[in-house]
């Protein structure tokens, strides 16, 4: 699944669009390597480094989506790392 439709699906960011912006600014980080391809490829497993408002997220890839669903069913998709 591409990386800014993950952020999305995962509620990261409120538009896939903007979510697309942080990607190609070189702002998210996957596995440790700083990226600005929004059509790259998450896997399970992958550790995402992210801006989020004033701090910075780490969180494990634990799941694909099948669609943008409730926040509920989008905290299964990931779990939080320490920084």
């Amino acid at each position: 699944m591409r990386l800014d439709k993950w952020l999305w699906c995962a509620r990261f960011y409120k538009t896939r669009g903007l979510a697309a912006e942080i990607c190609a600014a070189g702002r998210i980080r996957v596995n440790g390597q700083a990226t600005d391809k929004a059509h790259y490829t998450v896997k399970i497993g992958d550790l995402l480094t992210l801006p989020q408002g004033s701090r910075v997220r780490v969180i494990e890839v634990l799941a694909h989506p099948e669609r943008r669903g409730p926040a509920t069913e989008a905290a299964t998709l990931y779990a939080e790392r320490e920084a």
